[in-house]
C-alpha cells in the first residue's frame, strides 16, 4: 500500500509499505501563520528524507527529523554541507547532483535529476496573469535584483523576516533536484519548485506527478512568457502523468494578506482542463491520506 500526506509547502510524507520517505521537511509554523497540524517534533519515524533544494521552506527542520529518526538525507551538496554544519553524521548524508540512482529498498528505486528553481528575480503575478520580459539576464543582473530586494528588507522586524533569518542561509538554492520514485505500484515524480529542464522532463513518464505551483515558472533557465497556470500545463504536457498533485500553493508565513488555495488551484485546474482534460488534478488538505497511484491500473 502506498500513500502520501501533504504536510505544507512542498513537503509530503510518502509511505510505501513499511517504509517512510519524507519529501522535504518544512512543516514547523509560527503561531501567526496558518497551521498544518504537524511539526517536526511529531515525526518519530522516517527512513529517508529527499530534499528538493536548500531554501528554508524546504530544508528547514531536516536536521531535527534526521536526529529524531536516524533517516538518511539525500540532497544536493549544499544541503549536505548545511546538515553537516548542524552536526548531522556523515553516514546519514548522501550528496547528489542529478544523474544518480539510489535504491531505497529491494523494490523501490529513486532516480535523481537536475532541476531549476522558479525565477525569484523576475516579476511574479497571480496564477492566471501573464508575465512577460526579463529574459537574457546575466547572473550578475539577477543577483543585483535580489540584492536590492534584500537591502530594502534590512531592518524588517516582521514575523516573516524573523522566521527566515532564524534558518541557516544557503548559497543560493543549492542546486534544485527532482526525483522519480519507482515503486511496485507505479512511478511517482516529485519536485519542489516551479522550474525544469525541458530535455529532462520530456523523457520522464510518471504515473503521478507531485508538482509545485508557485512563483514565476523557469523553463531552461528563463522565466516563462506567460502565466503560472500555463507553466503548469506545459509541465504536464512534457511529463504526461495521469494524475497531478499540487503543492507550494499554500500560505506558510505570517502575512497581512494570506494567499488562498483557490487563487492558484482554480486557474491551474481550468488550464489543465482546457489543455489536458484526461489528467486528474488533486488538491489535498493538510494531513489528508491519499493513495497517489490508486485506481490508475
Amino acid at each position: 500500500m502506498i500513500s502520501i500526506e501533504w504536510l505544507g509547502v512542498a513537503t509530503f510524507r510518502l509511505t510505501i509499505g513499511d517504509m517512510v520517505v519524507l519529501l522535504d521537511t518544512y512543516m514547523d509554523r509560527e503561531p501567526g501563520a496558518p497551521q498544518t497540524g504537524i511539526s517536526t517534533s511529531d515525526i518519530d519515524r522516517a527512513d529517508f528524507i529527499l530534499v528538493g533544494h536548500s531554501h528554508f521552506d524546504h530544508l528547514g527542520g531536516c536536521d531535527r527529523v534526521a536526529r529524531n529518526t536516524g533517516a538518511t538525507i539525500i540532497g544536493s551538496h549544499e544541503t549536505v554541507r548545511l546538515m553537516r554544519d548542524l552536526e548531522i553524521p556523515e553516514e546519514q548524508c548522501v550528496a547528489v547532483a542529478g544523474g544518480e540512482r539510489y535504491r531505497l529498498s529491494e523494490d523501490v528505486l529513486v532516480t535523481i535529476f537536475p532541476s531549476q528553481h522558479s525565477c525569484i528575480w523576475a516579476t511574479t503575478k497571480g496564477a492566471d496573469e501573464i508575465c512577460l520580459g526579463e529574459q537574457g539576464m546575466t547572473l550578475q543582473d539577477r543577483n543585483a535584483v535580489l540584492q536590492r530586494r534584500f537591502a530594502r528588507r534590512q531592518g524588517d522586524q516582521s514575523d516573516a523576516a524573523r522566521i527566515i533569518s532564524a534558518y541557516p542561509r544557503p548559497r543560493g538554492e543549492g542546486g534544485p533536484l527532482a526525483y522519480l520514485i519507482d515503486t511496485p505500484e507505479g512511478r511517482i515524480f516529485w519536485k519542489d519548485t516551479s522550474g525544469h529542464w525541458t530535455g529532462i522532463l520530456r523523457d520522464i513518464r510518471p504515473d503521478v506527478a507531485l508538482l509545485a505551483a508557485a512563483g514565476r515558472g523557469n523553463i531552461d533557465g528563463e522565466p516563462i512568457q506567460g502565466s503560472l497556470s500555463q507553466f503548469m500545463a506545459r509541465e504536464v504536457d512534457l511529463l504526461r502523468p495521469r494524475r497531478v498533485v499540487l503543492s507550494h500553493h499554500d500560505d506558510y508565513l505570517p502575512t497581512p494578506s494570506p494567499r488562498k488555495h483557490a487563487d492558484t488551484v482554480d486557474p491551474v485546474r481550468a488550464e489543465l482542463a482546457r489543455q489536458h482534460p484526461g489528467v486528474e488534478l488533486v488538491d489535498l488538505a493538510y494531513l489528508e491520506p491519499f493513495a497517489p497511484l490508486g485506481g490508475l491500473r
